[in-house]
């Protein structure tokens, strides 16, 4: 994952036009979750990928062309599933409030 800066995650080196980026916040009311896990699974439901949080709530993945579900677990919240598109050349953009 790239460094978290104001605003979100930075792209510094990313090849938009090449990839399919599904990243995002978990927040919890207003205030970012960190050490939360997002899990991405595929539209059959088969786990693909897991990445923690960061301090900033922040997360990314690379994925394929298609529809995808993050599931995102954290301490004293219930699991939240939220079905993304994600396609090449665009970033798809989530807040997940737990």
């Amino acid at each position: 994952m790239c460094g978290a800066t104001e605003g979100g995650l930075s792209l510094d080196g990313v090849n938009v036009a090449k990839e399919a980026i599904i990243q995002g916040q978990v927040l919890r009311g207003e205030e970012p979750v960190g050490n939360a896990y997002v899990r991405l699974l595929d539209r059959t439901g088969e786990f693909t990928a897991e990445v923690p949080t960061s301090a900033s709530g922040h997360f990314r993945f690379f994925a394929g062309d298609g529809e995808w579900t993050l599931r995102t677990l954290a301490p004293k919240a219930d699991p939240v599933d939220r079905l993304v598109h994600a396609s090449t050349g665009n970033i798809a953009e989530v807040t997940v409030s737990i």
